[in-house]
């Protein structure tokens, strides 16, 4: 069984992306990885090309600026990484530039692809996430966030990124997939304020016209996180290759757990989980088997 990562990346120093801690913490199970680094204002490729792991491929690509409706240019970027990866490979493990894998789940993950290596009904591999917000200590817990996505597809030229990137899928439909016991820990809501705030308005353009953004970011030079719904505190561990940074984490975030902010309807959506495990209104972009 042979398996790639994949990933993309632009700017990564500029606006903080942990895109080496990203592709460290999954690069022990891999047997290849690509990095689509984008044309960017910074040291990106240096940055990755430090991690010196004879792994990792790195392709250059220029973003396509002209692609500002759904984050489109997210999902370009991401097949231009695929698309890279040897033919032989039997799966792909696809990481964003602020996502790590934490170091317990990887026997997980391996044994997860090789239980399904054979079984050519299963096209992805489904995981859950943590997102965290404003520091290392809350994770997000309103309906909004998302619980499940695809990170591990197999290497199919019919496989495609969908619309920002979220998710894949194969000639236009919805993988078919098996959830692994596994999370991904989503850490692009934690930063300092100031690079959060210069990421937001430079992402915005890949979603949204120049006369939204000036309507919507004001020009403020911090991100401000206290207008969070609704956090938890975190009780488990960070990845081993997330400690030097969160070690040199130079801003104070708190939140008051008793003071949520939900709204009615998403209060009804919260109690119903926790009685049920369902959510209402869940967007699923794949199928179980």
């Amino acid at each position: 069984m042979k398996v790639a990562g994949f990933t993309f990346i632009r700017n990564a120093i500029k606006y903080d992306y942990p895109i080496v801690e990203a592709i460290t913490s999954i690069l022990p199970i891999c047997d290849e990885f690509i990095v689509a680094v984008g044309s960017s204002e910074d040291e990106t490729e240096n940055l990755i090309l430090s991690i010196g792991s004879p792994k990792i491929k790195i392709i250059h690509t220029v973003w396509d600026e002209s692609l500002r409706e759904g984050g489109k240019v997210l999902a370009v970027e991401t097949d231009k990484a695929m698309d890279a990866i040897s033919d032989d490979v039997d799966w792909c493990f696809y990481i964003q530039g602020d996502e790590v894998v934490h170091e317990k789940y990887l026997p997980a993950i391996q044994e997860g692809m090789q239980k399904y290596a054979l079984n050519k009904n299963v096209e992805g591999l489904l995981f859950k996430y943590e997102h965290f917000f404003g520091s290392y200590e809350y994770v997000g817990d309103a309906p909004s966030w998302y619980r499940r996505e695809i990170r591990i597809v197999r290497k199919d030229p019919q496989i495609r990124s969908y619309k920002d990137a979220q998710g894949f899928r194969k000639a236009g439909r919805k993988l078919f997939v098996k959830q692994i016991d596994a999370f991904v820990y989503h850490y692009g809501w934690v930063k300092n304020p100031h690079y959060q705030i210069e990421k937001a308005k430079s992402f915005s353009k890949y979603w949204h016209s120049d006369q939204w953004i000036e309507s919507k970011i004001p020009e403020i030079e911090m991100f401000d996180y206290s207008e969070v719904d609704s956090l938890k505190a975190f009780t488990g561990t960070h990845p081993q290759v997330m400690i030097p940074r969160i070690t040199r984490q130079n801003w104070k975030f708190k939140f008051d757990l008793s003071k949520k902010k939900l709204s009615f309807k998403n209060k009804f959506k919260a109690v119903v989980e926790s009685l049920t495990g369902w959510r209402i209104g869940e967007y699923k972009n794949y199928k179980k088997i």
